[in-house]
This record gives structure tokens, C-alpha cells and sequence, in this order.
């Protein structure tokens, strides 16, 4: 997090984040139309809420610097890589295939689940997601399905490879081998996937009947030019762990140059996906820009909010979440990794997951020859952790809150975020307690 060293970190300023949380999940279902009108105004609320208490706190210019390194470092890299994903994954059309039957959503979600590793899980989301929901559009009942997509496509897949998810890129960047991922998690991700879709089979098959059977057709790609488009993003996001050039400063804020550098990318790449792709494909992914501004303009307020919660994390057993951190440990002194998991999850699940997943890999020591070889059991349990309990909530991994939004412009009626955390929970809780007794 941009500037955290020093921001105020007494438990009060927590108030601006957490009341904004709720308001996400409370006014959609209680005040629907209020919401949908007023979300922009409620989120800046809440930012101003914030932003004049620390600036009376610790005066302007240090509060201004403070949320301008945050804008500047962590939401304008985010946000470009969700816009790049969500242009050229609305400018792909895979129309016809064995989709829309209980065996074809099945196999569907199944790929998404292993591209997930390297493509991302917000690149697959925004590529599967479209041709899941079309191949499904005669169906009655779909909730299920952006559930279990984003349960599998939008967060377990992304376990397997630093590309998969922002905490595993986060200990690439700490030292953490590539493949390290992969020849440690994946018999983790076996244990939480194929229960999964065990039971979305089951679920899908039930619910199928209800409805008239579409006749099959012939698989058909349009767009393909986008695939290439992704896979840019994906070796984007890659280079960006392998070069390192330096700092630039802008406008009083320090940026890695590999970060600057590949935002400016992803921003090429959306103006090329807009300019290339032909507006009759987006219209057959009922491709509208309404989900993406809902989706950046309360991510920045999130991104803005929990500056405090950050940097009370960041300071670990010296701060008012030490109660919590020292749970990790046994009575001992040795670190806990069933505690590890069940910590970094939780808090991964309501807060950014790349930042949680740092702070308990420096809490475990910082040393990723001593997490991958001696300590492999702490690291698996901080990155699963991180990954797995994303889904959980609409906000604990950046695609999610994406998904439900596209969702409910085809007119499914998505739970709301209590109710969608419930339902998260009974399919993922029982899984997530054998990961733990596996770690």
C-alpha cells in the first residue's frame, strides 16, 4: 500500500471502509432504486468522510500525497487491467458447443477453472463468462451459475500460477519460485474444484429439467483477434515481475517504471480491442460499459477507505490488529498454519487479497528460501488462504464484484451480498476445513 507508513491507525479510521462495505451490501437490497441512482455520491461520501478526518489529523499535504500514491500506484494499475480484460473479453464470442446442457456447464467451468492459471482469473472470467450466460439464456434459473463461475473460474483457479491471481503475483515478486504454485497447490485446488462441480452438476441437472433442451450447434469462434489481445495482458502482467528498471516519480509519487509502462499497455490494448473488434460481436455479448463504471468507481472508493485498515495490518504485532496476528503463532513461538489459513482467508475475503497475502508473508518472516523449503507449509497455507476464500464475497477478488455486475445487465437476479456470502460459504465452507486439515 502507497504511503501507509504514515497514515493513522487508531481503529476508528477503519469506520469510512467498513461503512462503506455495508452500504454495498445493505442499500441494493434495501433501497434498490435509491442505490442504483445515488452509489457514486454514497461511495464519494465515504471517501470525504476519511479524507477530512486525516487531513485535520495530519494536515492536507500529507493526506493528499497519501491518496494520490494510492490512486497512482495500486488503483490505476488495477483499474487498467480490469478495463483491458473486460474489453477484449466482450469483444470474444464462442457461440454454439456443448454449453447450456449439464455436462457442457460443467466441462465449461472446468476449463475456466485450469485457464484460470494462466490467464488470470479475472482474464477467464471476462472471456467464459459471456458464453456461459448466452449458451444459458433459455434457462429459468441461472443464479447457480455465476455462483459456482465465480466460486471455480473467478478464484480457485487462480491457485496455480503467479499470472493466476494478484497474492501468488505478489510472491513472485518476493522471490517465490514460478512453479512453485502449481507443484504445491494443485492437489489443493483438486480437493476444493472437483467437489465443487461435482455438485454443480448435480445442482445443473436438476434445474435443466425444467426447462426445453436448446438443439446443439456447431462451435463457432468470432473475435479471435481478442484471444491474442489477452494473451498480451497475461505477458504483460509476467513481464512486469521480470523487469525492473527503477522508480519514476509523478507528480510527487514514486511508481515502479515496469508498472507505469504496463498500464500504459493495457490501455493500449483496450483502444485497439475497441477500435479492431466490430460493434455487431459486442452487441451478441450484450456488451455495455454500465458493469465497468459501477465496478471502478466503488473499487476506487474501497481502494481509497482502506488506506487505514492497510496500514494497521502492515503494522503487525505493534498495532490494534495484533490480538488477531498473534494468533498465527503457537504458544510456543512456531507459526500455526491452520491459523495462517483461516486469518489470511478471512481478511482476504473483505479486504484487497494481494496486500493481506504480503502482510502474513512478512509476518512469517519475508524469506522466500526459507517459506519454499523449510517453512512450505506456512507459504501454502497463506497462499491458499488468500485465493480460495476470495470467493466468498462479491469484493475479495476483483473479478467477482465484475461477474454479478454482468450478470444482472442480462437480468439475473443475483443475490445480495449477505445472501451471495452465505451461499459462498455453505458450498466452500466444508472444503475449505479439509484444505485446512491437509496443510
Amino acid at each position: 500500500m502507497a504511503a501507509q507508513h504514515q497514515t493513522a491507525i487508531g481503529l476508528i479510521w477503519a469506520i469510512p471502509f467498513a461503512g462503506l462495505l455495508a452500504s454495498v451490501a445493505v442499500l441494493p437490497l434495501a433501497m434498490p432504486r435509491f442505490w442504483h441512482r445515488h452509489y457514486p455520491k454514497i461511495a464519494l461520501w465515504w471517501v470525504v468522510l476519511l479524507v477530512t478526518g486525516l487531513a485535520r489529523s495530519q494536515g492536507v499535504a500529507v493526506t493528499a500525497a497519501q491518496f494520490w500514491a494510492q490512486m497512482l500506484v495500486e488503483y490505476l494499475p488495477f483499474l487498467s487491467l480490469l478495463l483491458a480484460l473486460y474489453t477484449t473479453g466482450g469483444g470474444i464470442v464462442l457461440d454454439g458447443g456443448p454449453w447450456g446442457t449439464p455436462r457442457g456447464n460443467t466441462l465449461l467451468l472446468g476449463l475456466g477453472t485450469l485457464a484460470a492459471g494462466v490467464l488470470g482469473t479475472t482474464g477467464v472470467s471476462m472471456v467464459l463468462i459471456h458464453p456461459l450466460l448466452r449458451a444459458n439464456a433459455h434457462r429459468r434459473r441461472r443464479v447457480h451459475l455465476v455462483v459456482f463461475f465465480i466460486l471455480l473460474c473467478a478464484n480457485a483457479g487462480g491457485v496455480t500460477s503467479p499470472l493466476g491471481d494478484p497474492p501468488l503475483y505478489v510472491g513472485f515478486l518476493r522471490g517465490v519460485p514460478f512453479f512453485w504454485p502449481i507443484l504445491h497447490l494443485a492437489g489443493l485446488l483438486a480437493v476444493v474444484a472437483v467437489p465443487l462441480l461435482t455438485v454443480f452438476y448435480v445442482i445443473d441437472r436438476k434445474l435443466a429439467r425444467k426447462d426445453r433442451p436448446m438443439p446443439p450447434k456447431k462451435l463457432r469462434l468470432e473475435g479471435g483477434f481478442n484471444l491474442a489481445l489477452v494473451g498480451v495482458v497475461a505477458l504483460g502482467v509476467l513481464g512486469q515481475g521480470l523487469w525492473h528498471p527503477g522508480m519514476v516519480h509523478v507528480l510527487g509519487a514514486e511508481i515502479e517504471t515496469e508498472r507505469l509502462v504496463g498500464t500504459a499497455l493495457l490501455l493500449c490494448v483496450t483502444a485497439i480491442s475497441w477500435w479492431r473488434t466490430p460493434q455487431g460481436i459486442r452487441e451478441k455479448n450484450l456488451f455495455a460499459w454500465g458493469p465497468m463504471v459501477e465496478v471502478a468507481i466503488l473499487f476506487a472508493a474501497i481502494f481509497a477507505t482502506i488506506v487505514p485498515v492497510e496500514a494497521m495490518l502492515h503494522a503487525g504485532e505493534h498495532g490494534p490488529l495484533a490480538p488477531l496476528l498473534l494468533l498465527t503463532k503457537h504458544a510456543d513461538g512456531r507459526p500455526n498454519p491452520v491459523a495462517y489459513f483461516f486469518i489470511t482467508g478471512a481478511l482476504a475475503a473483505v479486504l484487497d487479497n494481494a496486500p493481506t497475502y504480503l502482510v502474513f508473508f512478512q509476518l512469517a518472516g519475508d524469506d522466500a528460501a526459507k517459506l519454499t523449503g523449510e517453512w512450505a507449509h506456512i507459504l501454502r497455507a497463506i497462499s491458499a488462504g488468500a485465493v480460495f476464500f476470495g470467493g466468498l464475497t462479491y469484493i475479495g477478488n476483483a473479478p467477482n464484484l465484475l461477474v454479478r455486475s454482468i450478470a444482472a445487465h442480462r437480468g439475473i437476479r443475483m443475490p445480495g451480498f449477505f445472501r451471495y456470502a452465505l451461499i459462498a460459504a455453505g458450498l466452500l465452507g466444508p472444503l475449505l476445513a479439509v484444505v485446512a486439515v491437509l496443510l
